[in-house]
């Protein structure tokens, strides 16, 4: 869908110490509220206060820019504040598979790929480490080279290069769209599988990522979808990429009025209520790709985490639980 931009007040101006109290109106996502506020400030700038630490409603810390707030709550900006402590996720992080060329690794739901600001505990340090602790004394490790990223809430198989022809060969196998890539996910409501298609842009006018009806704007993206299993207010579902766009499958699925579980960003237009899920419910469960060394399919699976079970068996509960 296409929509009109919000109105932005002149050039982007950084966040600085302030002090505000959100304006009358219906509840909204703080990072809308805080905006409002600062109309020279770009979404980006407003999302990374937040997320970095630096903001606090009504005296608490709050990190996610989608949390509600109401008229009247105080906003305060500390653009000097720490980054609040993350869990450490070195113990969470295991390698499927590592060679000279490739080291394939299996991410938890929490940590981001590659560092962003201040942030240092990013998937890439932490196998880089591993990687270096499993080394024989004396050996050099150079750094990894990032071919793909996956979102901070999703867990799965991610695929590292570990030289630069590697990283050339593994680049150009994502362009041309050939790596198979399989995703599982919980998603809202009665699914149907079908082939979902649109062309994406970085803001569909709100401050969104979404789907475009104008041809000559954004990138095409195509995800297929197979509903596995269908479950109390959700589906089980597997994701299949033809290409591989900044949250294509959330996009798509919350398009379809069905958001992944767990959903924080792109649920702003979804009427029904959530199921709760401790965090987004999307699972990288296959990778396969021509190995740059060898020029053979290699392919990798592994099954989602323990979270994601603990939702799917829940709701396997209440599907089968007799009726009153």
């Amino acid at each position: 869908m296409s929509r009109p931009k919000s109105p932005v007040s002149g050039p982007s101006v950084p966040l600085a110490d302030a002090d505000y109290v959100v304006t009358p109106g219906p509840r909204r996502p703080l990072d809308r509220a805080l905006r409002e506020l600062r109309p020279g400030s770009s979404w980006g700038e407003v999302r990374r206060a937040i997320e970095t630490g630096k903001v606090r409603v009504d005296g608490e810390l709050v990190t996610d820019p989608t949390t509600p707030v109401v008229e009247k709550s105080a906003i305060a900006i500390r653009v000097a504040a720490p980054r609040p402590p993350g869990p450490g996720m070195s113990h969470r992080v295991s390698i499927l598979h590592a060679d000279a060329q490739v080291v394939v690794v299996s991410k938890p739901a929490g940590i981001a790929t590659v560092p962003f600001e201040d942030e240092r505990d990013t998937l890439d340090r932490v196998v880089q480490s591993l990687l270096r602790k499993t080394a024989r004394p004396g050996t050099s490790i150079a750094p990894v080279g990032v071919v793909q990223r996956l979102d901070k809430e999703t867990s799965g198989i991610i695929v590292f290069a570990r030289t630069t022809s590697a990283k050339r060969h593994l680049q150009q196998q994502f362009r041309d769209h050939t790596v198979h890539r399989r995703y599982v996910a919980l998603a809202h409501g009665n699914v149907q599988s079908r082939i979902m298609r649109s062309r994406l842009v970085t803001d569909r006018g709100d401050g969104l990522r979404g789907s475009t009806s104008n041809p000559r704007l954004g990138r095409e993206a195509v995800t297929r979808v197979k509903v596995l299993e269908q479950l109390e207010s959700a589906a089980l579902i597997e994701c299949a990429l033809e290409t591989g766009r900044t949250h294509q499958i959330r996009i798509h699925l919350a398009e379809s009025g069905h958001p992944i579980l767990g959903e924080r960003v792109y649920v702003r237009d979804f009427s029904a209520p959530l199921v709760p899920a401790p965090r987004l419910m999307l699972h990288a469960r296959e990778l396969g790709f021509v190995h740059p060394g060898t020029g053979r399919d290699v392919d990798f699976s592994e099954p989602p985490p323990e979270d994601f079970q603990g939702v799917l068996e829940r709701l396997r509960a209440l599907r089968s639980a007799p009726r009153r």
